[in-house]
Order: C-alpha cells, then sequence, then structure tokens
C-alpha cells in the first residue's frame, strides 16, 4: 500500500511542478517520502516500506563505494609492474538462509569486480568464493559477513 501511495505522490507532486522531467519526479519522491515518513512518525503506525527506504538508500551508497574501491585496486593492478595477487578459494559462513537471500549475495559478491561466488555448500551454511586478493582470509570474511551480508539481510527482513 505505502509504494502505491508513495507512487502516487510522487506522479501528483510531478504534476503540480509542470510535468514529468527527471527534476520535478526526482523532486516529487522526496517529497512524497518526507510525507509519508512525517504521516507514519504522527500517527505512531509501524510501515516496512517506510523504513526500508533509507537502509536501501545506505545499501546503494555503500555498495558503489565498494564497486569504485574493487576497481581502483584492479586498475592499479593493471597499471602498474609485478602482481600483488594472492588468489584463492575460501568458504564464508553466511546467515542467509533463503534461496532469494543467498542468490542476492552470492550475485552481488560476484558483479564486484575481483571476487566471484562459486558454489554454496549442500547444507547451505558456506559460501564458497574465488577472490583475486586473499591476503587475510579471515578479515576477507568478517568483511563480507559484516558489511555486505548484513546489509542485504537488513533489506530483506
Amino acid at each position: 500500500m505505502y509504494v502505491a501511495v508513495h507512487l502516487a505522490l510522487t506522479l501528483l507532486m510531478a504534476v503540480a511542478m509542470g510535468g514529468f522531467s527527471f527534476r520535478n519526479l526526482a523532486v516529487g519522491l522526496v517529497a512524497a517520502y518526507a510525507g509519508l515518513w512525517l504521516w507514519v512518525r504522527l500517527t505512531g503506525r509501524r510501515s516496512g516500506y517506510v523504513e526500508k527506504i533509507p537502509l536501501l538508500f545506505n545499501f546503494l551508497l555503500y555498495y558503489a563505494w565498494e564497486l569504485l574501491k574493487s576497481n581502483a585496486v584492479i586498475l592499479q593492478e593493471i597499471l602498474t609492474p609485478g602482481l600483488k595477487m594472492r588468489p584463492g578459494v575460501i568458504g564464508i559462513p553466511i546467515r542467509a538462509r533463503t534461496d532469494l537471500e543467498i542468490t542476492i549475495l552470492a550475485n552481488l559478491i560476484t558483479m564486484t569486480p575481483g571476487t566471484l561466488s562459486l558454489d554454496v555448500s549442500p547444507d547451505r551454511r558456506i559460501l564458497y568464493i574465488h577472490a583475486m586478493y586473499i591476503h587475510d582470509p579471515e578479515a576477507l570474511r568478517r568483511d563480507i559477513q559484516d558489511n555486505l551480508e548484513r546489509r542485504v539481510l537488513e533489506l530483506l527482513a
């Protein structure tokens, strides 16, 4: 319901501002969200949708930063002499249990340059990945568990 209300308010705001330009839609989207957020706070209602939007925005910023960092590392590897890679395969214990959670986590890992999801253990508790840079396997595990997986699970909860 909140998604439909958000979209309807966004479109109404864009029309009120003079048309469906990118700027008007963006302003309408933000203003409609602010109105929904305020309405939920004032009425004391709970809305998973309204609460998830900041998490989604935070996740998108986090993942964009991770993509930028990993691309910079790969570019540095290409442009400088000598190899700094320490490739390998490691298993990462995961808390994700559903097909959707595991699939999204595995695909996000694969879409990050320098890493590739390979397989999930039969009991679905270990995700095997190949990484180009495994200088500290435990630090890599913690980074994926505490940052990427945690954020994915928060969004899907």
